[in-house]
């Protein structure tokens, strides 16, 4: 487990550079427990209950580690009720992406704290459109390398964010944690935000 700062007030059970950064702009310390759990839907296992499930998952494999609260999440984008996971492959990318290309889809990102509490979860659901891209556009978005490791095969805070028309719901929550919600759970269970906290000049 490693420590970014040592004044953690929060085990993050997650490697997401996005999910420690979202934390940060709140204020929230995080020491970075990532864990590593079976991600495979089950047999007719909705959305929702599916990234609720992983976020509660990841949050109780990552507790024992750490005496701090625990943060899991998960993000999962949906075109058809289908789950459109991370791509495999340049292909299997631009498979999704031509998908999505041109019409509405939602991203479902769940939160669990672990806590005196017990464990706390909330999933939060954003629907996105996108305007159409041509298949040009889609392979110099690949060579980027951003696709890689995203659920849905983008990301909104990089280069796709040309791609995105309009969102409705929470901007964070599509980056990877939806902070409004987030906070919520974390006072819950006691974990101090950014109260009291000193902005440094620019």
């Amino acid at each position: 487990m490693t420590t970014d700062p040592s004044s953690a007030v929060l085990c993050l059970a997650s490697a997401s550079p996005r999910r420690r950064d979202l934390l940060a702009s709140i204020g929230v310390s995080v020491a970075v427990n990532p864990v590593d759990i079976d991600e495979s839907p089950l047999a007719d296992e909705c959305p929702m209950a599916y990234v609720t499930r992983l976020a509660r998952e990841k949050a109780l494999a990552g507790a024992p580690a750490s005496e701090l609260p625990t943060l899991g999440s998960d993000t999962a984008v949906v075109c058809e009720g289908e789950i459109l996971g991370k791509p495999a492959g340049r292909e299997h990318a631009a498979r999704m992406l031509a998908r999505l290309a041109g019409r509405e889809h939602q991203v479902l990102t769940a939160v669990a704290v672990t806590g005196p509490c017990g464990v706390l979860d909330i999933c939060v659901t954003t629907r996105v459109w996108m305007r159409a891209i041509s298949a040009d556009e889609i392979s110099a978005y690949w060579v980027t390398g951003e696709p890689e490791g995203k659920a849905g095969g983008y990301a909104i805070q990089g280069f796709a964010a040309v791609f995105v028309e309009r969102i409705e719901g929470s901007h964070s929550a599509v980056v990877g944690l939806p902070l409004f919600e987030t906070a919520a759970l974390l006072s819950r269970q006691g974990v101090p935000i950014w109260q009291g906290r000193r902005v440094p000049p620019r």
